[in-house]
């Protein structure tokens, strides 16, 4: 059962989320380079490790935005952005299956229409995917464990939550989906952000089916080790990028259920 205090968050409170995140992201890119530049590296052509920090910090935009916006309306906790248990366990698993299952069906027919194979060779590249080891473990942990977390917690633990209280859940997963398309048009090539927007909307009805952001990060993880490791022709060594990922993505969420304030009901703050 959803909060009080995330049954009063204003849909707008949903856009408005993505923007200041995508500020906060620009401006973290901002430090970022000036500490890259001040340390000497060629910002006209930026290394994998300068790339990586700004995603990073494009992502930490994202999480700030979402849980400043939630603080003004009351106390902020983990559980309040759907960081919870979900029961059955094998419910959200069957969730998990089914939908990658029709979002791969989907895309491979978007694909197969265009002639296209929509692989994102030169973000991962970017990334560092082509690199040293160093370099491709960090390009794993920024795409597949990093991005997974704080994009699910801004898109399904805030935006679609807030677009709920306007129309509904279909509604408010048709402009999420959107909205996560369009976002991801700034890295993925034109063709993929058709497929992107419907993996987007999927991922908040997961959401809505299972009451926790956990079956949507597993999926969202599950999908970007798939992606990176068959950009790479990784062949079973995407069931590795998989398997580390999960791991290393459910000691995070433990962390932050340790440090994170359980929370409890709060007034309303003002703006």
């Amino acid at each position: 059962m959803d909060d009080a205090s995330e049954q009063r968050w204003p849909p707008l409170f949903g856009p408005l989320a993505l923007v200041a995140g995508l500020f906060l992201g620009l401006c973290g890119g901002i430090v970022v380079d000036l500490i890259a530049n001040a340390g000497g590296a060629n910002l006209n052509h930026p290394s994998p490790g300068v790339i990586d920090a700004q995603t990073v910090a494009q992502d930490l935009g994202f999480v700030i935005a979402a849980v400043y916006l939630a603080a003004r309306i009351g106390s902020v906790s983990p559980r309040q952005f759907g960081l919870r248990m979900t029961r059955p366990w094998w419910r959200a698993i069957a969730l998990v299956v089914a939908a990658l299952g029709v979002f791969y069906l989907v895309s491979y027919a978007w694909f197969a229409v265009l002639h296209s194979t929509g692989a994102e060779k030169n973000l991962v590249r970017d990334l560092g995917g082509n690199g040293n080891t160093i370099e491709i473990l960090a390009a794993c942990a920024v795409t597949c464990v990093v991005a997974p977390i704080c994009e699910e917690l801004l898109f399904r633990g805030f935006v679609f939550r807030a677009l709920r209280n306007w129309r509904g859940v279909w509604p408010a997963a048709a402009i999420t989906g959107v909205l996560f398309g369009a976002v991801h048009g700034l890295s993925a090539p034109a063709v993929d952000l058709l497929p992107l927007a419907f993996l987007g909307f999927v991922l908040c009805i997961v959401y809505e089916r299972s009451g926790s952001l956990y079956p949507c990060i597993a999926l969202h993880v599950l999908n970007n080790a798939i992606a990176f490791g068959a950009d790479e022709h990784w062949g079973v060594r995407i069931v590795e990028l998989a398997a580390a990922s999960l791991a290393s993505v459910a000691l995070v969420l433990i962390l932050v259920q340790l440090v994170a304030p359980a929370g409890s009901p709060a007034a309303p703050r003002r703006l």
